[in-house]
């Protein structure tokens, strides 16, 4: 087990590397090869309304006019040491990781995704809890009372989970409970250290609104998977040697339907972590989501990137814990 996890350490950094090589390209290296030249590159840069004099600032400050795969070095050694940037009359230090400066704000990339970092983390991580739990009792409920009122019920209601927009539902929960009945009046971020009981309470509708979606789809499959499960020769075999019904569901039937939900759960908790946009932009939280969306609002290409390599990071490390649990889940993954 400790050789497989060195493995996939050392693989999610070479596929970091890739994916830092992609996004750098797409900014810097797909422009030159449409025939723009390091000036007319900078002026993409330096923000709203240049002047020459700050676009040949920029150009210097950045070395775009240093052969591609320099500029690229030095992109990888400021994430990993930092940055000095000389403006020629000043030099600028921008400590490790360094994804460069706001057009924006003008000000370090990295500390103002850290400062929106635990509204995304408090978001996705309490509704990824609701959902998975929601989600799969509801299908293995479902699966073993296959045909039944219930059966049909809770997977009319996943039909309409699923085919329902995120913007559409947090809409109508806020109208519902926020509004007409001030169940939930105050909508907003409060840290958890600071009052642990008002910051679940204010994301109780965030939580159930992006669990709703995710909740239905998981129950689908988990139904799917269950009754495809309970149907093999090793459930037969279980029975037979007399295990009680609950042993044969959970530690048989459900362990066994675990292994691709657990696979889409691993992608659905990365791609959260990296900004829920319609869930924060719906409630006016300021996570990851929002920051993301203001970012490509005002064409910040620093922002930008530095959003999409954290969440190829959080999604990289989500699929790498996956594997990992696969071999607790289903022991046929050991061999």
């Amino acid at each position: 087990m400790i050789t497989f996890i060195v493995r996939r350490l050392i693989a999610t950094v070479f596929l970091l590397i890739v994916v830092s090589m992609i996004t750098f390209a797409i900014f810097f290296l797909i422009p030159r090869l449409a025939g723009q030249n390091t000036y007319q590159l900078a002026t993409e840069y330096v923000g709203r309304n240049p002047t020459r004099a700050a676009v040949l600032q920029l150009e210097a400050k950045l070395g775009l006019d240093h052969p591609i795969w320099v500029q690229y070095g030095n992109f990888l050694k400021g994430i990993v040491f930092g940055a000095h940037y000389n403006s020629g009359t000043s030099i600028t230090y921008c400590p490790p990781p360094c994804f460069g400066y706001s057009f924006r704000t003008q000000q370090p990339v990295w500390p103002q995704m850290v400062s929106d970092l635990p509204v995304t983390l408090s978001l996705a991580i309490g509704a990824a809890v609701i959902w998975l739990v929601g989600g799969v009792a509801i299908g293995v409920i479902s699966a073993l009372k296959r045909g039944t009122l219930f059966d049909r019920f809770s997977m009319g209601i996943a039909l309409a989970g699923v085919s329902l927009p995120i913007f559409f539902t947090g809409l109508i929960s806020l109208e519902l409970f926020s509004y007409k009945w001030p169940i939930f009046p105050n909508v907003t971020y409060v840290p958890i250290l600071t009052n642990p009981a008002l910051w679940a309470r204010n994301l109780v509708l965030p939580w159930v609104t992006l669990a709703f979606l995710y909740a239905a789809l998981y129950a689908r499959l988990t139904r799917a998977g269950m009754l495809e499960t309970m149907s093999e020769d090793f459930i037969r075999t279980a029975r037979a040697k007399g295990l009680r019904e609950r042993n044969v569901v959970v530690r048989h039937g459900l362990r066994a339907a675990l292994t691709p939900i657990l696979t889409i759960f691993g992608m659905d908790l990365g791609l959260l972590l990296g900004g829920a946009i319609l869930t924060e932009t719906t409630f006016s939280l300021p996570g990851l989501g929002q920051f993301t969306l203001l970012a490509i609002q005002n064409q910040d290409f620093p922002e930008i990137m530095g959003v999409v390599l954290l969440a190829a990071f959080f999604i990289v490390i989500a699929n790498m814990l996956v594997d990992i649990l696969y071999a607790v889940i289903d022991p046929r993954v050991r061999v």
